[in-house]
């Protein structure tokens, strides 16, 4: 799959914001389809570029191509007819106890054919944040690592912006869904950005092993830095003074909360 095509921020078609960060954060994640349903059924928004990290990348996907209640409404049922997210049975063939990646696979599968990745191409151009660990390290150690840094950083300083895996070497990579040539593509991608082993198997990128995004930058803010520099942020919940302008601005939004959100209070 190709790297991004973003290279410079530029004004959006339509709405408030230039772009726009899906944070990861698991099942929580699923608040954040929610959200931008409900944003842009009284707000439509079409930014430049929309950046995604781990669950928040499928989020994004999803979500802006309008199937977050089909969506919604099967992972509701999946939850419901799932009694345990472990099988040691598994072992016994040399596969992970943890269903989570098998099922995650098999959702995202479910979720993407041909007319959704027609749709995407279509939709902002979302980048799907992943991380690469140094070509030394092994990919559950660099994952495992990275956590381990994680819990430091946030007994520290409280992580709502967490960058620990970039202390160990781990390197952000982007992956443009108007790149992705097949379902099978995209869903290689959103795996990878949220590959932590064991629990979710280590992603393929281009030949590389890559990792949670999630694990050097979350929320994912690096690139909309790039949207920041030309359209500075504001709090996005309020309407710009007379005289004063009202130009596009970045959305960090739909992510989890942290003091800095623009939006969502994220």
């Amino acid at each position: 799959m190709p790297a991004s095509s973003t290279d410079s921020p530029a004004e959006p078609a339509q709405g408030d914001f230039a772009a726009v960060a899906f944070a990861g954060g698991g099942a929580r994640c699923y608040w954040q389809g929610g959200f931008w349903d409900a944003l842009t059924a009284l707000r439509p928004q079409r930014p430049r570029f929309v950046v995604g990290v781990s669950a928040g990348a499928f989020q994004a996907c999803f979500s802006l191509i309008g199937a977050g209640d089909r969506v919604r409404e099967r992972v509701f049922r999946a939850c419901a007819e799932t009694r345990s997210g472990l099988d040691w049975t598994q072992l016994a063939r040399g596969r992970s106890p943890f269903l989570v990646g098998d099922l995650y696979r098999a959702l995202i599968a479910e979720t993407f054919g041909e007319a959704e990745l027609a749709a995407l191409r279509r939709a902002p151009e979302i980048l799907i944040q992943v991380a690469h660990p140094p070509a030394w390290m092994p990919g559950a150690l660099a994952a495992l690592s990275s956590i381990g840094a994680y819990q430091v950083e946030k007994t520290i300083t409280g992580a709502a912006h967490s960058r620990a895996g970039l202390y160990l070497g781990l390197k952000p990579d982007w992956l443009s869904t108007h790149a992705a040539r097949s379902p099978s593509e995209l869903a290689d991608a959103l795996m990878a950005t949220a590959a932590v082993p064991p629990f979710m198997p280590i992603g393929q990128v281009n030949g590389r092993a890559a990792l949670d995004g999630g694990l050097v930058d979350n929320p994912p803010l690096i690139r909309l830095a790039e949207a920041e520099a030309a359209a500075p942020a504001h709090s996005c919940s309020r309407r710009a003074p007379p005289g004063r302008s009202n130009r596009p601005r970045c959305a960090r939004s739909c992510a989890r909360p942290n003091r800095s959100a623009s939006t969502s209070s994220r």
